[in-house]
This record gives structure tokens, sequence and C-alpha cells, in this order.
């Protein structure tokens, strides 16, 4: 199933977009947010520059810098929030646009040892703790 760009949240780059996570800063074919709900703290989403709705439809050379682009994210937020594991999320049967959820987990924390779920404790930043992570996290990706 094709979906359309004009009906895409990461094409539209609109207010339901940025009411659920915030753009850090665009890599080789990506784009980096910080995810909102920040139950596992450092919680990011990388997502693809163009619309894709499958890891399989690009060329050999734009998956391999998308993929580096996914560790380049993990290296940084092992860097930056020392979590004991990272999980990848990447489900595109609800939101047909190809993206990682890059998810610390941390031993004794939320869902350690099993799957992550999307806002399981709905905890919320402030404007300014969500900057400083923001900032820190584009500083480690230059």
């Amino acid at each position: 199933m094709k979906s359309d760009p004009k009906d895409c949240l990461y094409c539209q780059n609109n207010e339901t977009l940025h009411s659920l996570m915030l753009e850090v800063t665009e890599l080789s074919v990506s784009r980096v947010f910080i995810f909102k709900e920040q139950t596992y703290k450092g919680r990011c989403l990388v997502a693809y520059k163009d619309h894709v709705d499958d890891l399989n439809l690009l060329s050999d050379d734009n998956r391999n810098a998308f993929m580096d682009d996914v560790a380049r994210v993990t290296r940084a937020m092992q860097k930056l929030f020392h979590p004991d594991k990272i999980n990848y999320g990447a489900y595109s049967d609800t939101l047909e646009h190809l993206h990682f959820h890059l998810v610390p987990k941390y031993a004794g924390g939320p869902d350690f040892g099993g799957v992550f779920r999307m806002n399981p404790q709905n905890i919320y930043l402030t404007d300014g703790e969500y900057a400083q992570m923001a900032e820190a996290l584009r500083k480690e990706l230059e």
C-alpha cells in the first residue's frame, strides 16, 4: 500500500508532528527528532528525508546512508544518556514513512527486557529541558 506525502506527518511537517517531537537536526539522508514523551530518557526518532514507506525501496547507497545515520544517532545517545540498551522500532503499518524509534532502556527502568510502549507514563519535559537535550544531541552529531 502506497501512502500519499500530502497525508504524511513527516512530509507535512505540521503542528501534529511538532506536538509529538522536536526536530534536532538533519543528517545525510534523515531528520533527527527528540520524542517529547520521555519515559525512556533520551528517546529519539530518525526519519528518512524523502517520502519512502519501506527500507527495501531505497537504493543500496541510500539504505546504507540511512542506517549510518541511525547508528550515528545511537552512538550520540549512548554518549549522552548512558542507557544499558537501545531498542530499535520500525513500525510502518500505521504511519507509512520510513522512520526508526530509538528507545534507550535502563536496567531497572520501565519495560527493561521487554518491548517499549508509545507513551507509557506520559513524562514530558519543560521547553528548557527539551532545548538543552536538543543542543547536546546536535553538538554530539556535528
